[in-house]
C-alpha cells in the first residue's frame, strides 16, 4: 500500500519520529501509509548508536525488511544556513532538497526543524500526525490512548497540536 501519495515520492524520516514510533509500536505505520521510508547515513547513527537504547531493535528490524532504507546515493552539498539544526535534521532536509520538495515528504518533529523545512517550501509531518492518519486508515481503533502512551514516554506534543489531532480523527 502506498498510501496517500505517489510511489515517485520520497518520504525521509528524522531520528525523533522513528525514536517515538518505536515507543508506541508504530514504527511500521509511515510504511503502511506511504509506502518506503528512508533516512541518512547520519539519521542512521542517530537511532542505531550501538549501545542497546530503547528502540534500537525494532528500527534495526525496520532497516532488515526493507519498509525503512538508508538513503546511499550522493546527496549535492547545498550551501544552506540551516541555524542551529542538528545533523540528522539538516542532512533530512537536504537530501529533501535534493530530491526536490514537491517530490518528498519529511516527518520531522522538532520545532526549529519544522521552521526551516517550512522555509524551504518542504511538505512534512510529526510523528502526532501519524497517528491521526494511522488511526484514519484503521491501522489503530483510536489515536487518543496512543497519543497519551507517546506522551507518557517522555515525548513532547503540544496540547494545541494534540487537540488539532483529535478533532482530526473525531476524538475529541
Amino acid at each position: 500500500m502506498t498510501g496517500l501519495f505517489s510511489a515517485s515520492r520520497v518520504v525521509i524520516a528524522d531520528a525523533s519520529p522513528l525514536i517515538g514510533l518505536t515507543r508506541i509500536g508504530g514504527l511500521d505505520w509511515p510504511a503502511l501509509l506511504f509506502g518506503s521510508v528512508v533516512i541518512t547515513p547520519i539519521v542512521l547513527q542517530e537511532v542505531l548508536p550501538g549501545t542497546q537504547q530503547r528502540g534500537e531493535l525494532e528500527i534495526q528490524a525496520a532497516l532488515d525488511s526493507g519498509c525503512l532504507q538508508v538513503w546511499s546515493e550522493p546527496v549535492a552539498d547545498l550551501a544552506l544556513d540551516l541555524g542551529d539544526l542538528d545533523a540528522g535534521e539538516s542532512q533530512s532536509i537536504v537530501l529533501a532538497l535534493h530530491v526536490r520538495p514537491v517530490q518528498s515528504l519529511l516527518i520531522i518533529d522538532e520545532r526549529a526543524g519544522r521552521a526551516a523545512a517550512a522555509e524551504c517550501g518542504l511538505l512534512m509531518i510529526g510523528t502526532a500526525a501519524i497517528i491521526g492518519r494511522a488511526k484514519k486508515a484503521g491501522l489503530i481503533p483510536l489515536a487518543k490512548p496512543v497519543l497519551a502512551k507517546l506522551l507518557a514516554s517522555d515525548f513532547r506534543i503540544s496540547a494545541k497540536q494534540l487537540l488539532q489531532i483529535l478533532e482530526d480523527v473525531g476524538e475529541v
